[in-house]
């Protein structure tokens, strides 16, 4: 009887395990699979002599941990292409916002979308990151701002979660901005939320995480500490959009309820990174968002790296800010964008953004141990997947130790 379901060999390995070589590297190795974890992994030549059901020569392709994504605004109807047009002609997204554009252009569109809409144009953009090597998504909520529409998202969620072959993580954003029933009454929206919301998703296990939008278009510090003390209090761990447009305390905040990550980050200050140094939290940085919203103000990065702060990297996939699909394109313009090292994109793209989903222990690192989410590429090293724009050199990607469709290539 085998001893393993599948062995790859004849392998190039980024294992991206830190503190080992640049990308940490194995030249010449090979992974043994079994019940969807990885069984071995070293050097080819201490290859154990053990059996395998199926073994593949992979002719020195290179193999990375699958990508993860995660931050993601997955689930919307419409789009805002007109808004895109208005920004270039020079009307900020706050003025867009304001007026009634911005999220809650998208929450109209949202609203007035049956289940089956929404759930088959976000099945169409989860196949495209797939068929760019990645196997984790995290899908936010966000687009509902009610109960009903909050629930509906989730549950589209829960539905492309059973169908694809994808690792989804859901979190909830019903806090990203005041839905228009209660303009100028924000603290009863934050009541609605932490009174029946909240209560209902950490009951039906709807949600892996609490999000939500710190910014003076949407919530302030006293409202989310509000909201991030009842998600605790009912097991739910949280993360932020932080000082994206200003600086409002965001980082702080994050790091005071000790959030699995905060996200954005352009304007957080000197003591917003060592509150997340700190407190543990991870940075996420959305350049997809930085280039559409023709933002000058740079994340923090050199204060970020000399704190230690995990950098991690997402597409920020919504209709207004980031109409991006490729994780790939994401750390290719956070190497243009933020000046962040190859090697610190696929880090970002990888260990890191599990760590921000709170899924370090099983994912973003190939070791003994960890889930057999694996992407081969055709490539001649690992700096290529920030290097190229526009081509896809995935050979082949495994979840779980199982071949995926790349129907979205």
């Amino acid at each position: 009887m085998a001893n393993w379901e599948l062995l790859l060999t004849d392998a190039r390995i980024a294992t991206m395990c830190a503190g080992k070589a640049q990308y940490g590297a194995i030249e010449d190795g090979a992974i043994a699979i079994s019940n969807g974890s990885v069984a071995w992994i070293g050097s080819r030549s201490e290859l154990p002599q053990e059996s395998a059901a199926e073994t593949r020569s992979l002719a020195l392709r290179w193999i990375t941990p699958a990508l993860i994504d995660c931050h993601t605004h997955l689930i919307f109807g419409g789009n805002r292409a007109e808004e895109f047009e208005q920004r270039l002609q020079g009307t900020s997204y706050e003025e867009i916002a304001r007026t009634g554009g911005g999220i809650m252009s998208t929450v109209s569109a949202t609203r007035a979308a049956d289940f089956g809409a929404l759930y088959d144009t976000a099945m169409r953009r989860l196949n495209r990151f797939a068929a760019g090597g990645v196997a984790t998504v995290e899908i936010k909520s966000g687009y509902g701002l009610d109960v009903k529409n909050e629930l509906k998202i989730l549950a589209v969620a829960r539905n492309l979660k059973k169908a694809s072959a994808l690792s989804l993580q859901t979190t909830l954003l019903a806090a990203h901005a005041v839905p228009p029933e209660f303009h100028g009454k924000a603290d009863r929206y934050i009541d609605l939320i932490c009174e029946e919301l909240l209560p209902d998703v950490a009951e039906n296990h709807l949600a892996d995480a609490v999000d939500a939008y710190c910014a003076t278009i949407a919530f302030d510090v006293p409202q989310i500490a509000r909201m991030f003390r009842q998600a605790q209090k009912l097991g739910l761990p949280v993360k932020l959009h932080a000082d994206q447009l200003t600086d409002g305390g965001g980082a702080e905040l994050a790091a005071h309820f000790n959030a699995l990550s905060a996200d954005h980050l352009e304007y957080t200050t000197p003591a917003g990174v060592a509150a997340m140094a700190k407190s543990g939290t991870v940075a996420v940085l959305l350049p997809g968002a930085f280039l559409t919203l023709g933002e000058t103000q740079l994340p923090p990065i050199e204060l970020l790296r000399s704190n230690s702060v995990p950098i991690a990297i997402a597409t920020d996939c919504n209709p207004g800010t980031s109409p991006l699909c490729s994780l790939r394109e994401a750390m290719a313009l956070a190497c243009r964008l933020f000046r962040l090292t190859p090697e610190e994109c696929l880090a970002g793209a990888t260990r890191e953004a599990a760590r921000a989903l709170g899924l370090a222990g099983d994912r973003g690192t190939l070791a003994v141990g960890k889930r057999a989410d694996i992407a081969i590429w055709d490539i001649d090293h690992p700096r290529e997947l920030s290097y190229w724009l526009g081509t896809n050199q995935l050979s082949s990607l495994l979840v779980e130790g199982r071949d995926v469709s790349l129907t979205g290539s």
